[in-house]
């Protein structure tokens, strides 16, 4: 494995870190992945509660860079 691990982001964040652990993890840019976070919600609606859900099962990222 290669050490990755799926979390919320310290670092960049806008409410609780899910769309920055997200991108984190994939390597992606974080406005990609808020980008179709909105268009999730906007479709169906159910991005809101994807976004409480993650945020309460998701860990804090517990790595500390000095």
């Amino acid at each position: 494995m290669n050490g990755k691990r799926l979390c919320k982001s310290n670092y960049d964040k806008k409410l609780c870190g899910v769309c920055g652990g997200i991108a984190e993890y994939l390597d992606v840019d974080p406005t990609i992945i808020r980008l179709l976070w909105i268009l999730f919600t906007i479709m169906g609606g159910a991005g809101i509660l994807a976004y409480i859900i993650a945020a309460i099962v998701m860990p804090d990222d517990d790595r500390i860079d000095v």
